[in-house]
């Protein structure tokens, strides 16, 4: 009796035991999925603000030399343009971008502010791993001009070497819809969203932009004042 009383209580404390323990391997394993979520979750943020700059650059610039080619042929006049909408818009990018995330990041402070006094300032590594997820607002400015200047940069090498007005029309063109077509292509897939779709969307939207603008200055620049 004495044994099966032993052997009672270990089984008991085996069975107390193991819960735990597979309990304790459950919160890991979750904590361990909520994590990697969370990280990827913001891979995919920053990721998808790099082709949205780069994007942003391709069309803008594009759509200003294609708009100054419609008036002026000379391919300095256009270089220069190119040039200066790469600039502007790279420094309006990252002001724009670091005035936005350090609002938020003034907002998420506070809030970990609000938690910790509410919760009777009892600071642990939740908070420390809280705070390292703070947006940075150097980072993503240098990140949304460089890509900016990634998308931007491709009009201008596909005219740079190009003398013929009319063929460099059409070589800028044509790059800035093969890269729209890449960066809609990569959108897509960071995205989970169906390729074709999305390459037409961006491409579209790249062509309309560049006509609106050829369109409009060719109507502006041939008129009388």
């Amino acid at each position: 009796m004495a044994n099966l009383g032993a052997r009672t209580n270990g089984t008991s404390q085996n069975h107390i035991e193991i819960p735990i323990h597979a309990n304790g391997v459950d919160l890991k394993t979750s904590q361990g999925v909520e994590e990697s979520n969370v990280n990827y979750s913001q891979r995919a943020q920053w990721l998808r603000a790099a082709v949205l700059g780069a994007n942003d650059g391709l069309v803008s610039v594009a759509s200003l030399m294609i708009g100054v080619g419609a008036v002026k042929e000379d391919i300095s006049v256009m270089l220069v343009t190119g040039f200066a909408g790469l600039v502007a818009g790279a420094c309006s990018m990252a002001i724009g971008e670091f005035v936005s995330v350090y609002t938020q990041y003034d907002i998420e402070k506070a809030q970990l502010k609000r938690e910790r006094r509410e919760s009777n300032n009892n600071r642990g590594v939740n908070e420390e791993a809280q705070k390292e997820k703070l947006p940075n607002p150097f980072q993503a400015a240098l990140a949304s001009a460089l890509a900016f200047s990634v998308g931007a940069v491709v009009p201008l090498l596909a005219a740079v070497f190009i003398r013929s007005h009319k063929i460099r029309m059409v070589v800028v063109a044509v790059a800035a819809s093969l890269a729209l077509l890449v960066f809609g292509v990569v959108g897509a897939v960071l995205g989970k969203t169906p390729v074709t779709r999305s390459c037409l969307r961006v491409l579209i939207g790249g062509w309309m932009a560049m006509s609106i603008t050829f369109g409009l200055t060719k109507l502006i620049g041939s008129a009388e004042f």
